[in-house]
């Protein structure tokens, strides 16, 4: 017998709640507007519940599951909220694994859901199963899988409290399908209590003391502050400190932004690619005041020449990372904020470093980044620096890894925080053009420019899709050497020139491929139409994708060679 109308309507009204309806009131307790995902058959329950409520989230479908997680990531970097991922089970998890490890080491805020088969054949190699929860326990801050629908929104309570306190980091959720699917009560409680998880926020005021009493007797003091100083809203409490004892200050590459590219502190990025200045300070200071970095190996080179003659202060709030690659004289477990008004407080006047900034800035002076623009072709280098003097410095730049990532980290010089947007412990490729999709849904009024390498580009580039249909103004500038920059250089300098599969001899016209997603492309391939061009480019009102066309063999300078210390760069110009 067929209903009429009034009893279908009738029985959709009091249709029973589900787990699935259970995790969509659960996001929307935890505030969240912006989804990102992809539905398959283990998640149908979620989607369908989602589209019950969907006039409340900005849902984003990307075209594949990495484009989901990277765009999370972007969303997160720039906005500091967590970037919320839903994808079905089997490949669309795995799908996300680079993402979460990504995530994890870049220390972003990210929940991700991921869908289950059904609890009665876990564990049978069921269809489109795998143990999600295996792969990413040494990539998530914590994982759970869902064993009973009661505990559902507690468990996602209590991801979101972890993924976005102490040392950031991604949280998973595996939800097998008959969690979401079955029938169940219209409360539960989402109250909880983590005995074993108490980030330590407020520095110990002795470790403070220390400090103090190291920069008293300091006579060349570097502040290193990285990503750590973001993720605590500290980039003020760090300028006025910096500014009240006149410290030099470098930047870690992810910590970009933290402190104005163009303040006369500033020495530059330090590493690897970092500027002659910056890693000079570092291997000849007696103090270094390491604020929310993780003292990698990029950073470091080689330990043995790092800091050699320094005592070494470390900031950070994630106790593991204190002594773990670089020996520790000072250690201070704290929140970047609160450790630096403590600072505050407790150091009101130091020595004078005069004598110690005029050598250092001697080195800015004497050995900056440089690079000779040819009059006919265009450079990396050129193509980046013009983007920063057309935006002033105010755009956020997302990248993916490689040369044009390091150039953009050299030449583009940040002025505030939340506006650099870029893969460093992981180096994953395609990361640049989602992210900047992220920033952009983050960031809607702002201009928003993903610089990225032909390589790169091309493993996600069907995220065009989400500008087509969403005409989001995002522009695209691929840094088009034809090969596989990074690993082109390594092989000139360290392979004796052999350039095993780093070059492309066939690439496909970007610009039809723009056009093909209704989005508007050109192709630029001298220094006078890039000049005269960019800022039309840059000003129009939807999505753009310029592919300039640079010289293939150009290097990063200055490089630091692997096993090499900190001052021992190569390619530095007087």
């Amino acid at each position: 017998m067929v209903k009429s109308k009034e009893e279908h309507q009738k029985t959709v009204t009091h249709a029973p709640k589900t787990g699935a309806d259970l995790l969509i009131e659960s996001l929307i307790v935890a505030d969240v507007k912006t989804l990102f995902g992809y539905p398959g058959g283990a998640v149908l329950p979620i989607f369908d519940a989602l589209y019950k409520k969907k006039h409340l989230f900005n849902q984003v479908l990307a075209r594949h599951e990495q484009g989901s997680i990277h765009a999370a990531e972007g969303y997160a970097r720039v906005s500091g909220k967590p970037g919320v991922v839903i994808a079905t089970s089997g490949p669309g998890a795995t799908n996300l694994v680079t993402g979460i490890a990504d995530a994890m080491i870049d220390s972003l805020p990210l929940v991700v859901f991921t869908g289950q088969v059904n609890q009665t054949v876990i564990g049978t190699d069921a269809f489109q199963e795998a143990d999600i929860i295996g792969i990413t326990t040494p990539i998530t801050k914590h994982n759970y899988q869902v064993r009973k629908i009661s505990d559902l929104p507690r468990i996602v309570k209590e991801a979101f409290h972890i993924a976005t306190t102490g040392r950031p980091g991604p949280v998973l959720i595996d939800i097998p399908k008959d969690i979401a699917a079955n029938p169940c009560a219209d409360h539960y409680p989402d109250d909880f209590h983590l005995p074993g998880y108490q980030p330590t926020v407020k520095p110990n005021p002795l470790q403070v003391k220390k400090l103090k009493e190291a920069l008293l007797s300091s006579n060349k003091p570097v502040i290193l502050a990285g990503a750590g100083v973001q993720f605590a809203q500290a980039s003020e409490e760090l300028i006025a400190f910096a500014e009240q004892h006149q410290i030099p200050v470098v930047n870690t590459l992810l910590g970009l932004g933290t402190f104005p590219g163009e303040h006369e502190l500033f020495l530059g990025m330090g590493g690897m690619h970092g500027t002659y200045a910056a890693n000079m300070a570092i291997y000849e200071t007696d103090l270094l005041i390491n604020i929310g970095a993780r003292f990698d190996d990029r950073l470091t080179g080689n330990l043995d020449h790092f800091a050699p003659s320094a005592i070494v202060a470390h900031i950070d709030i994630d106790p593991a990372e204190i002594g773990k690659n670089v020996n520790t004289h000072i250690p201070v477990v704290g929140d970047a904020k609160y450790a630096l008004k403590e600072m505050k407080k407790q150091i009101n006047q130091t020595p004078d470093f005069g004598n110690w900034r005029q050598h250092v800035y001697q080195y800015k002076q004497d050995y900056p980044l440089w690079y000779k623009q040819p009059e006919q072709a265009m450079i990396g280098q050129w193509v980046i620096d013009k983007v920063y003097q057309e935006t002033k410095g105010e755009a956020i730049v997302s990248t993916d890894v490689g040369q044009h990532q390091m150039w953009s980290a050299q030449y583009y010089k940040f002025k505030k925080p939340n506006r650099w947007v870029t893969s460093g412990g992981l180096g994953t490729m395609g990361f640049g053009f989602p992210s900047a999709i992220g920033a952009q849904l983050a960031a809607p009024d702002d201009l928003v420019i993903a610089i990225v390498g032909d390589g790169g580009f091309q493993m996600t580039l069907q995220e065009l899709s989400i500008l087509q249909e969403r005409n989001l103004p995002v522009k695209v500038i691929i840094v088009n050497n034809a090969a596989l920059g990074m690993v082109r250089q390594w092989q000139e300098k360290f392979y004796s020139e052999r350039y095993s599969e780093s070059i492309f001899s066939i690439q496909p016209d970007f610009v039809k491929l723009a056009e093909a997603y209704e989005v508007r492309g050109v192709k630029i391939e001298s220094p006078n139409d890039f000049e005269q061009q960019l800022p039309d480019l840059l000003a129009h009102d939807g999505p753009v994708l310029i592919d300039a066309r640079v010289l293939q063999q150009e290097n990063v300078y200055p490089m630091i060679a692997p096993g090499k210390g900190i001052h021992e760069m190569i390619g530095v110009k007087p």
